[in-house]
């Protein structure tokens, strides 16, 4: 949970919650172990990098200081709750793919849209010598599970709000 709120009228601006089924290991930076003179040497920490969260992997409860109505946030909940059954690796594609889909800020899009994170994808996934096929079958899965519309060949529609 996140929560920022302002000190002079105590009161919340912003509750958000991430659920865990989008922490993969791509949203967490590892940091520098301890020092050998601290207290707890050699411990390593680390970072959760929020920027690497897709919009809706981010459910606001409290959003510039309204809350939001219950019903709209269960609903973005449960609209994600298939990357719990997904392995670990699928996961992280699928959310990888969800970004690429957050950052195009459109309602509808064409499969080259996504097409064209292909290099961006290859960096993250370097192993992986059919990117274009893998997206096409991770939009397939977000298609089955409801978070995707398909309205024609290589045509999507999101099936929540930008």
């Amino acid at each position: 949970m996140l929560m920022s709120y302002d000190r002079k009228s105590l009161s919340v601006k912003n509750l958000c919650v991430v659920p865990k089924h989008f922490f993969v290991r791509e949203i967490i930076e590892e940091r520098k172990p301890l020092a050998a003179t601290a207290r707890r040497a050699g411990w390593i920490g680390c970072n959760i990098l929020l920027s690497q969260v897709p919009d809706s992997g981010k459910i606001f409860f409290v959003r510039d200081g309204k809350p939001l109505p219950k019903e709209s946030v269960l609903d973005k909940w449960q609209q994600t709750l298939f990357l719990r059954n997904e392995s670990t690796e699928g996961r992280g594609w699928l959310i990888e793919v969800m970004k690429c889909v957050d950052l195009l800020r459109k309602q509808e899009f064409n499969l080259e849209d996504v097409y064209a994170f292909e290099s961006r994808l290859s960096q993250i996934y370097p192993g992986n010598n059919n990117v274009k096929p893998k997206i096409r079958q991770q939009l397939q899965v977000l298609r089955d599970n409801g978070y995707l519309k398909f309205v024609s060949r290589g045509h999507y529609r999101l099936s929540r709000s930008p």
